[in-house]
């Protein structure tokens, strides 16, 4: 630890605990967006991406701005385009509205917080805003800091709920529970939000998470295109009013969806890879049949297909995971999609 990042100030006669916790990117492989409307979905973690929350004893209760949490310009242009790419908020807005839920669920269970403060900072390099759930891994970063230093244990499927109630119901971001359940439990989960299978825990709702073993799953990429971005709150906003309202197109594509990952998962267990990648591209299909993709996101997909690869959106745009066969189609991959501007990599899952 370098000097200036030394919790302990001379006005701190010492420091009593420094605890690191973090959490990873993810990607949806089937089934995405279902999990906001009753469906059903397989995810992944990809640690080669993460949000790390570091928490340690202060004297008082400080968070510390991160260098994602810009205030300092070249010019208007500069800001402008910071905003078009990242929104208008950083990480602190997420870690005070983690404290605050946190403390209300405690309080709720009457479970009693001792009263030695912190000092609480965040860093990510998780590529923003295109679809990898880089707001929830530090709200779940944060959470795991907090549990840690109170000594308070949240059973591990009430977690998801409870990140997600920080977003929904403290922040007004529209999300499903899929990409908390895979930060939560990491490896591949496989999930079922049907209703007659909610339970309440802690007074949170939870469903039937699966893990699977990443031994199932057939050799994978992850394509991004960081300086093409659109928030989540922009890509879902319209389809939940429509599927509400229950539009017909919609409402089956989310039907058709959880099909489509009923039958991944079986070509899992069976070892059927061909088939399971074809799933992911007739994921896409129902996808684009339903929301106005931008061209950009479109031609990521178009490009994965003519190598040979299947292709579907890892989350809610501008990033795509699918299925290749030999490194020489990765090493086409990468060189075609990095010729629009995209980065590729193999998603590290265990």
């Amino acid at each position: 630890m370098k000097s200036r990042d030394r919790p302990c100030a001379n006005t701190w006669r010492r420091c009593l605990i420094i605890i690191r916790k973090r959490a990873h990117a993810r990607a949806a492989l089937l089934g995405n967006p279902s999990d906001g409307y009753n469906g059903r979905t397989i995810s992944i973690i990809v640690r080669n991406f993460r949000a790390e929350v570091v928490l340690y004893e202060w004297p008082s209760l400080d968070i510390v701005l991160s260098v994602n949490d810009r205030a300092h310009f070249r010019s208007v242009h500069d800001l402008v385009r910071d905003v078009e790419l990242h929104g208008y908020y950083g990480g602190v807005r997420l870690i005070k509205a983690t404290i605050k839920r946190f403390v209300e669920y405690c309080q709720a269970k009457n479970l009693a917080l001792h009263e030695r403060n912190f000092s609480i900072r965040y860093e990510t390099n998780i590529p923003q805003q295109v679809g990898m759930a880089g707001s929830s891994a530090i709200i779940v970063a944060t959470l795991r800091c907090l549990m840690e230093f109170y000594g308070i244990s949240i059973p591990l499927e009430a977690q998801p709920s409870l990140v997600l109630s920080v977003e929904k119901e403290k922040l007004g971001i529209m999300a499903g529970l899929q990409d908390r359940v895979i930060q939560v439990y990491e490896g591949v989960v496989y999930m079922d939000f049907d209703p007659a299978l909610e339970q309440v825990v802690d007074g949170l709702k939870c469903y039937a998470y699966e893990p699977l073993s990443p031994a199932l799953l057939p050799p994978l990429y992850l394509a991004y295109h960081d300086s093409l971005s659109e928030p989540t709150e922009v890509f879902h906003n319209d389809i939940r009013g429509r599927f509400n309202r229950g539009e017909p197109k919609v409402v089956e594509a989310m039907r058709q969806l959880v099909e489509i990952t009923q039958q991944g998962r079986a070509a899992l267990h069976q070892g059927d890879h061909e088939r399971f990648s074809r799933l992911m591209d007739d994921n896409f299909e129902v996808r684009r049949g339903i929301y106005n993709l931008p061209d950009w996101q479109i031609r990521m997909v178009e490009i994965a297909r003519q190598c040979g690869a299947s292709a579907n959106f890892a989350g809610s745009g501008g990033a795509i995971v699918g299925s290749y066969q030999g490194e020489a189609m990765f090493e086409d991959l990468c060189r075609r999609l990095g010729g629009i501007g995209s980065r590729v990599i193999k998603p590290q899952v265990e």
